[in-house]
């Protein structure tokens, strides 16, 4: 099957790979404009256009595809058209199709979206997932539509989310699991045998893009939800607290069942346990600003928290 692929992130790029290995032509790769990057700002291109140019395949950057609001539109959808594929496969592109590229393809637009759709449509469905405390999520493959997330489901496969499983972590599982559920779904789509599952749209949750306030800890939250925006927010965008006037990320921390009555976000111990809700959130990987990421052993064994030293409560960021 002839086909453009596109995507933008690590997750997309299983995806890309496993068709190219699966014997599919891919025409083409559309990628997102390398951003400048790190404190040097040095232009980087995004993972999948590195993976392309690997297997040599054309590669193009459009600002947008939707002509109202980019000059190289036009240009794009002119390439499109000149390679007439027959599916275009959207991995985490981070752009939306207008109905032009949607109806253009043979047998549509198809996506690989991380969650079990119709839960969770939106930017960010697997810290989501884990924020809020899920115990199962996957991955769904799906015509596209015109609205965020609609369209007809084709497979979805679905596993569990760990006591301890981090985004990252997560984000890693669900990505090969696509990129076989997206080789197993264009074979269906290919030989005719693909369903179309309308979603219903009652049992659907907004994932929504997330934002450096979505990212502080409240310490006067229940233990299990702290936790769970730790783990969730790990490793990025990272959620984080004060310390000292600066910012202290924290990557993963373990509950504890021990009771306090010290006030929330106050150290109960010089080993960085923080009264959490009435209970003890031991912090355990974390990062001080301008310093690496590292245990918490090592941090203490160069800095001091005492008992008593009060983190961030501000209501703003």
């Amino acid at each position: 099957m002839k086909i453009v692929f596109m995507g933008t992130p690590d997750f997309s790029v299983p995806c890309l790979s496993a068709l190219k290995d699966a014997g599919h032509d891919i025409a083409a790769v559309f990628t997102q404009p390398d951003k400048p990057k790190n404190r040097g700002h040095k232009m980087t291109p995004p993972p999948v256009k590195e993976c392309a140019l690997k297997y040599d395949i054309p590669v193009y950057q459009p600002q947008s595809l939707r002509i109202s609001r980019s000059e190289d539109a036009a240009a794009a959808l002119e390439t499109l058209k000149g390679i007439a594929p027959d599916c275009i496969v959207v991995v985490a592109y981070g752009q939306i199709l207008p109905k032009e590229v949607l109806d253009l393809p043979k047998y549509g637009c198809i996506n690989v979206h991380a969650s079990l759709l119709p839960r969770y449509r939106g930017a960010a469905p697997i810290q989501h997932c884990i924020i809020n405390g899920e115990k199962e999520t996957g991955v769904t493959t799906m015509y596209m539509a015109e609205g965020l997330d609609t369209g007809d489901m084709i497979f979805a496969e679905k596993t569990a989310i760990g006591e301890r499983m981090t985004a990252s972590e997560l984000h890693d599982r669900l990505s090969e699991m696509g990129a076989e559920l997206i080789v197993r779904t264009l074979e269906a789509v290919g030989n005719g045998t693909a369903p179309r599952i309308p979603q219903n749209d009652e049992d659907t949750c907004y994932a929504s893009m997330l934002t450096k306030e979505m990212c502080r800890i409240d310490f006067t939250k229940p233990i299990d939800k702290v936790y769970d925006l730790i783990r969730g927010m790990s490793a990025s965008p990272c959620a984080f607290t004060e310390l000292g006037g600066k910012r202290f990320k924290v990557y993963f921390a373990e509950k504890t069942d021990i009771k306090t009555d010290k006030p929330a976000g106050t150290a109960v111990d010089d080993k960085l346990g923080v009264s959490c809700g009435g209970c003890v959130l031991r912090l355990t990987d974390v990062q001080a600003e301008g310093s690496r990421r590292m245990s918490a052993d090592d941090y203490l064994r160069g800095k001091k928290v005492p008992a008593g030293t009060v983190f961030w409560e501000q209501t703003g960021v």
